[in-house]
Protein backbone atom coordinates (compact mmCIF):
# COMPACT_ATOMS: atom_id res chain seq x y z
CA UNK A 1 0.00 0.00 0.00
CA UNK A 2 3.17 2.48 0.97
CA UNK A 3 4.40 1.84 -2.65
CA UNK A 4 1.15 2.45 -4.74
CA UNK A 5 1.25 6.02 -2.28
CA UNK A 6 4.59 6.56 -3.17
CA UNK A 7 4.12 5.80 -6.89
CA UNK A 8 0.87 8.30 -6.75
CA UNK A 9 2.93 11.02 -5.06
CA UNK A 10 6.03 10.80 -7.44
CA UNK A 11 3.00 10.76 -10.39
CA UNK A 12 1.77 14.27 -9.36
CA UNK A 13 5.33 16.17 -8.43
CA UNK A 14 6.05 14.59 -12.03
CA UNK A 15 2.77 16.24 -13.70
CA UNK A 16 3.24 19.57 -11.14
CA UNK A 17 6.72 20.25 -12.06
CA UNK A 18 5.37 19.85 -15.89
CA UNK A 19 3.28 22.50 -14.79
CA UNK A 20 5.26 24.90 -12.93
CA UNK A 21 7.40 25.26 -16.01
CA UNK A 22 6.25 29.03 -17.57
CA UNK A 23 9.67 30.32 -19.70
CA UNK A 24 11.57 28.53 -22.29
CA UNK A 25 13.76 25.32 -21.11
CA UNK A 26 16.98 26.20 -18.94
CA UNK A 27 20.19 25.67 -21.05
CA UNK A 28 22.47 22.72 -19.85
CA UNK A 29 25.69 24.66 -21.35
CA UNK A 30 26.78 28.37 -21.51
CA UNK A 31 25.42 28.99 -24.73
CA UNK A 32 23.86 27.31 -27.79
CA UNK A 33 24.30 30.07 -30.66
CA UNK A 34 22.33 29.61 -33.34
CA UNK A 35 22.83 29.01 -36.33
CA UNK A 36 21.07 28.41 -40.16
CA UNK A 37 23.78 25.91 -41.30
CA UNK A 38 23.05 22.42 -40.60
CA UNK A 39 26.21 20.74 -41.74
CA UNK A 40 28.35 21.41 -38.48
CA UNK A 41 25.61 22.39 -36.36
CA UNK A 42 23.26 20.65 -33.21
CA UNK A 43 19.12 21.14 -33.85
CA UNK A 44 18.54 22.53 -30.19
CA UNK A 45 15.53 24.46 -28.97
CA UNK A 46 14.26 25.29 -32.76
CA UNK A 47 17.92 26.12 -33.68
CA UNK A 48 21.13 24.86 -34.65
CA UNK A 49 23.96 25.59 -32.85
CA UNK A 50 27.37 26.46 -33.73
CA UNK A 51 30.48 24.81 -32.06
CA UNK A 52 30.94 26.66 -28.81
CA UNK A 53 34.58 27.26 -29.83
CA UNK A 54 33.81 29.18 -33.29
CA UNK A 55 31.17 31.74 -30.89
CA UNK A 56 32.39 35.57 -30.97
CA UNK A 57 31.28 38.54 -29.11
CA UNK A 58 28.80 39.69 -32.16
CA UNK A 59 27.22 36.58 -31.74
CA UNK A 60 25.69 38.09 -28.69
CA UNK A 61 25.19 41.49 -29.92
CA UNK A 62 22.81 44.05 -31.90
CA UNK A 63 23.07 47.73 -32.08
CA UNK A 64 20.21 50.09 -33.16
CA UNK A 65 17.35 50.09 -30.69
CA UNK A 66 18.30 53.64 -30.27
CA UNK A 67 16.55 54.45 -33.62
CA UNK A 68 12.98 55.05 -33.92
CA UNK A 69 10.51 53.13 -35.69
CA UNK A 70 8.58 54.34 -37.96
CA UNK A 71 5.18 54.58 -37.47
CA UNK A 72 3.23 56.30 -40.29
CA UNK A 73 0.86 52.88 -40.71
CA UNK A 74 -2.01 52.02 -40.00
CA UNK A 75 -2.32 51.12 -36.57
CA UNK A 76 0.98 53.91 -35.76
CA UNK A 77 3.52 51.75 -33.98
CA UNK A 78 6.50 49.93 -34.75
CA UNK A 79 7.50 46.98 -33.01
CA UNK A 80 11.51 46.44 -33.37
CA UNK A 81 12.29 42.88 -31.99
CA UNK A 82 15.73 41.81 -30.54
CA UNK A 83 14.98 38.00 -30.52
CA UNK A 84 17.15 35.14 -31.67
CA UNK A 85 16.75 36.41 -35.36
CA UNK A 86 18.60 38.97 -34.24
CA UNK A 87 20.69 37.63 -31.60
CA UNK A 88 21.97 34.30 -32.29
CA UNK A 89 23.39 34.16 -28.93
CA UNK A 90 19.77 34.21 -27.39
CA UNK A 91 19.72 30.44 -28.64
CA UNK A 92 18.64 28.57 -25.39
CA UNK A 93 18.81 31.29 -23.18
CA UNK A 94 14.78 32.31 -22.63
CA UNK A 95 14.65 35.86 -23.18
CA UNK A 96 14.48 38.64 -25.28
CA UNK A 97 13.38 42.14 -25.91
CA UNK A 98 11.34 44.87 -28.20
CA UNK A 99 11.66 48.07 -28.50
CA UNK A 100 8.06 50.18 -29.09
CA UNK A 101 7.57 52.89 -31.11
CA UNK A 102 3.80 54.60 -30.67
CA UNK A 103 2.59 57.79 -32.93
CA UNK A 104 1.52 60.68 -31.36
CA UNK A 105 -2.18 60.23 -29.95
CA UNK A 106 -3.44 57.55 -31.39
CA UNK A 107 -0.37 55.21 -31.84
CA UNK A 108 -1.44 51.33 -30.97
CA UNK A 109 -0.17 48.49 -30.44
CA UNK A 110 -3.04 46.71 -31.19
CA UNK A 111 -4.52 43.66 -29.56
CA UNK A 112 -2.41 40.56 -29.45
CA UNK A 113 -1.13 37.39 -27.66
CA UNK A 114 2.93 36.38 -26.90
CA UNK A 115 1.44 32.10 -26.74
CA UNK A 116 5.52 31.81 -25.21
CA UNK A 117 5.94 34.59 -22.94
CA UNK A 118 5.32 36.95 -20.27
CA UNK A 119 5.99 40.68 -20.72
CA UNK A 120 7.31 42.85 -18.41
CA UNK A 121 7.06 46.35 -20.11
CA UNK A 122 8.84 50.11 -19.31
CA UNK A 123 7.78 53.71 -20.58
CA UNK A 124 10.51 55.33 -21.34
CA UNK A 125 9.03 58.46 -23.46
CA UNK A 126 5.24 59.53 -23.57
CA UNK A 127 2.16 57.93 -22.02
CA UNK A 128 0.50 54.84 -22.52
CA UNK A 129 -2.49 53.47 -21.70
CA UNK A 130 -1.90 49.74 -21.33
CA UNK A 131 -4.43 46.66 -20.59
CA UNK A 132 -4.82 43.02 -20.43
CA UNK A 133 -7.72 40.86 -20.70
CA UNK A 134 -7.69 37.72 -18.39
CA UNK A 135 -9.24 34.20 -20.18
CA UNK A 136 -12.77 32.95 -19.93
CA UNK A 137 -15.10 33.00 -18.21
CA UNK A 138 -14.31 36.30 -16.41
CA UNK A 139 -12.80 38.04 -19.20
CA UNK A 140 -11.58 40.97 -16.99
CA UNK A 141 -9.99 44.19 -18.10
CA UNK A 142 -7.21 45.04 -16.33
CA UNK A 143 -5.99 48.64 -17.54
CA UNK A 144 -3.50 51.29 -16.28
CA UNK A 145 -2.24 54.88 -18.12
CA UNK A 146 1.84 54.79 -18.13
CA UNK A 147 4.25 57.64 -17.55
CA UNK A 148 7.87 57.46 -18.42
CA UNK A 149 9.22 55.15 -15.96
CA UNK A 150 6.83 53.07 -15.11
CA UNK A 151 6.63 49.57 -15.47
CA UNK A 152 3.57 47.34 -16.49
CA UNK A 153 3.14 43.15 -16.85
CA UNK A 154 1.53 41.23 -19.06
CA UNK A 155 0.94 37.44 -18.57
CA UNK A 156 1.33 35.03 -20.57
CA UNK A 157 -0.71 34.08 -23.55
CA UNK A 158 -3.34 36.98 -22.36
CA UNK A 159 -4.51 39.44 -24.92
CA UNK A 160 -2.97 42.66 -24.26
CA UNK A 161 -2.26 45.96 -25.72
CA UNK A 162 -0.79 49.98 -25.47
CA UNK A 163 -2.05 53.04 -26.65
CA UNK A 164 -0.60 56.34 -26.68
CA UNK A 165 -2.70 59.07 -25.14
CA UNK A 166 -0.59 61.79 -25.12
CA UNK A 167 0.48 64.24 -27.70
CA UNK A 168 3.40 63.34 -28.36
CA UNK A 169 5.40 60.58 -29.37
CA UNK A 170 5.85 57.99 -27.08
CA UNK A 171 9.03 54.84 -26.51
CA UNK A 172 8.58 51.70 -24.56
CA UNK A 173 10.77 48.68 -23.82
CA UNK A 174 9.84 45.27 -23.00
CA UNK A 175 11.29 42.36 -21.76
CA UNK A 176 10.04 38.77 -23.40
CA UNK A 177 10.43 35.38 -21.19
CA UNK A 178 11.55 33.11 -24.47
CA UNK A 179 14.07 33.73 -26.95
CA UNK A 180 11.11 33.86 -29.67
CA UNK A 181 7.62 34.75 -27.66
CA UNK A 182 5.99 34.49 -30.70
CA UNK A 183 2.69 37.11 -31.66
CA UNK A 184 -0.66 36.74 -32.33
CA UNK A 185 -2.11 39.80 -33.23
CA UNK A 186 -6.09 39.05 -33.00
CA UNK A 187 -7.50 41.17 -36.05
CA UNK A 188 -5.19 39.70 -38.47
CA UNK A 189 -4.85 36.29 -37.06
CA UNK A 190 -9.12 36.23 -37.21
CA UNK A 191 -9.65 38.79 -40.20
CA UNK A 192 -6.24 38.09 -42.43
CA UNK A 193 -6.17 34.39 -41.79
CA UNK A 194 -4.74 32.67 -45.37
CA UNK A 195 -6.88 31.32 -46.71
CA UNK A 196 -9.75 33.24 -45.27
CA UNK A 197 -12.04 31.64 -42.47
CA UNK A 198 -15.57 30.87 -43.64
CA UNK A 199 -17.60 34.18 -43.00
CA UNK A 200 -20.13 32.51 -41.45
CA UNK A 201 -17.97 31.54 -38.60
CA UNK A 202 -17.02 34.89 -37.82
CA UNK A 203 -20.64 36.36 -38.56
CA UNK A 204 -21.77 33.85 -35.55
CA UNK A 205 -18.74 34.59 -33.67
CA UNK A 206 -18.78 38.51 -33.54
CA UNK A 207 -22.59 38.55 -34.30
CA UNK A 208 -21.89 40.63 -37.34
CA UNK A 209 -23.64 41.23 -40.64
CA UNK A 210 -21.83 39.10 -43.05
CA UNK A 211 -21.29 41.68 -44.98
CA UNK A 212 -19.24 43.41 -42.48
CA UNK A 213 -17.32 39.78 -42.05
CA UNK A 214 -16.50 40.62 -45.67
CA UNK A 215 -15.39 43.94 -45.52
CA UNK A 216 -13.49 43.41 -42.77
CA UNK A 217 -11.05 40.32 -43.85
CA UNK A 218 -10.61 42.10 -47.32
CA UNK A 219 -9.28 44.73 -45.50
CA UNK A 220 -7.40 42.72 -43.36
CA UNK A 221 -6.22 40.26 -45.81
CA UNK A 222 -4.81 42.74 -47.95
CA UNK A 223 -2.86 43.80 -45.16
CA UNK A 224 -1.20 40.70 -44.54
CA UNK A 225 -0.35 38.99 -48.10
Amino acid sequence: MKGVQFLVAFVLLALASKLVSASDPSPLQDFCVAINDTKDGVFVNGKFCKDPKLARAEDFYLSGLNIPGNTSNQVGSMVTPANVQQIPGLNTLGISLVRIDYAPYGGLNPPHTHPRATEILVVVEGTLYVGFVTSNMDNRLFTKVLHRGDVFVFPEGLIHFQFNIGHTNAVAFAALSSQNPGVITIANAVFGSDPAINPDVLAKAFQLDKNIVNQLQSRFWWDNN
